[in-house]
């Protein structure tokens, strides 16, 4: 690059780094003026405005300016010391030895920072009986790849350091050692079968109940739909009805078949309501496009797939009231949300769960209307009448 054309790069760099100054000294000089309206007798609390994207941005910049500043200030140092006839430059090798070491230990801590603030994240109370050895496995592979990780980081920066040029020391040419290729073959890929094998045959527990359990579990159908959950509890015979996307209409719509015996007592629910300590058969479905079944504290999730049921059978171990107590959040609810990005409202797709005693649970679903109410039976019947009447002018021609 020619020394006008880096002229030119560095005028319109600096013209960017001026508009993003422009910009965030325009939002934080309205929202001081906004502030200033509201009230002249508290205190400003500029916070926010410190988490503006536009912020961070320019602080980002600044920070590489200021580096790139320190290091033109080293450089014209070096020149001048060259003009003077002094020998005594900087070591750059030992100031980046340095430098690996402080990565090393900022690294080291900022991962014990992350497993201290977000560790909550893996190792909170489950609230389903499959979430222990859901969390057991997770566990074992957390210890496992961190202990790797931190003795692969220390001896990669600590090498850097050690072993940093000095001007006399040469690197040793070791081109081949076979009890060494072997050792760090074969050792971790023991370790990521076993891993491997771990979760299949978890996985394998938790999706393939024997038909004993599932016929057992309460059946409830779920039918996600931009931007919302569709609840179908099955009724006293815990059977659900069968469906056909053809019977979709407005007084019906998730197309159930109301000549289907087994559908006349299926209820619908207005929040997922489950007994505690009682298996649940969830039939997952979509009408629209992919969503998925994700609920957090049960450790479930499974993808919601256009004209394709899917399944996931769980035991609640603990009602919302133990989870509230156990967390110290008397505000706490589970959450249904849906994990695939399915559009504009995918955010809204969100649905209350509940854990409650089997008497609670009881009491709650005997007050839950059924889809098969006076609106469809009057939309049955007049789709027979119809029928009729074209059957009957089809016999007189």
């Amino acid at each position: 690059m020619s020394f006008n054309k880096f002229i030119k790069v560095r005028v319109l760099f600096i013209a960017m780094i001026l508009c993003l100054v422009a910009i965030a000294g325009t939002a934080m000089a309205q929202e001081t003026v906004d502030a200033t309206a509201a009230t002249t007798d508290v205190i400003q609390d500029n916070t926010e405005v410190y988490k503006s994207a536009a912020y961070y941005i320019i602080l980002f910049v600044l920070i590489c300016v200021f580096l790139g500043i320190i290091g033109k200030v080293l450089k014209v140092y070096e020149l001048t010391s060259e003009i003077h006839g002094k020998q005594n430059k900087l070591n750059w090798n030992k100031v980046q030895a340095v430098l690996f070491a402080i990565t090393l230990i900022v690294g080291l801590w900022a991962t014990y920072w992350t497993y201290d603030v977000w560790g909550y994240v893996v190792t909170g109370a489950s609230a389903s009986e499959h979430g222990s050895a859901i969390d057991s496995m997770m566990m074992t592979t957390v210890v496992i790849t961190t202990i790797v990780f931190v003795i692969t980081q220390i001896l990669l920066f600590g090498f850097a350091y050690k072993y940093s040029s000095n001007g006399k020391r040469k690197a040793y040419f070791y081109p081949h050692n076979n009890a060494v290729e072997r050792i760090w073959t074969i050792i971790p890929a023991i370790t990521l079968t076993i891993l491997v094998l771990y979760g299949f045959t978890t996985w394998r527990k938790i999706t393939n109940p024997s038909e004993t359990d599932i016929k057992n579990a309460l059946s409830i159908e779920i039918t996600g739909e931009q931007f919302k959950w569709n609840v179908r509890y099955a009724g006293e015979n815990n059977e659900l009805g069968l469906r056909n996307y053809k019977l979709t209409s407005p007084t019906n719509s998730l197309g159930i078949d109301f000549t289907d015996p087994k559908s006349w007592d299926d209820k619908l629910g207005g929040e997922i309501v489950l007994p505690v300590n009682k298996p649940v058969r969830f039939t997952i479905r979509s009408k629209d496009v992919l969503h998925s079944f994700y609920i957090p504290d049960f450790k479930t999730q499974i993808n919601a797939v256009p004209g394709m049921p899917t399944y996931f059978q769980l035991t609640p171990s603990l009602t919302t009231e133990e989870m509230r107590e156990k967390k110290g959040d008397p505000a706490f609810n589970y959450t249904l949300l849906c994990a695939k990005i399915c559009g504009a409202g995918h955010y809204n797709m969100q649905y209350v769960v509940k854990v409650v005693s089997e008497k609670e649970y009881a009491e709650w679903i005997a007050k839950q209307p059924l889809f098969f109410n006076d609106d469809v039976k009057r939309e049955m019947q007049m789709a027979g009448d119809s029928k009729t009447v074209a059957d009957n002018k089809l016999a007189l021609k």
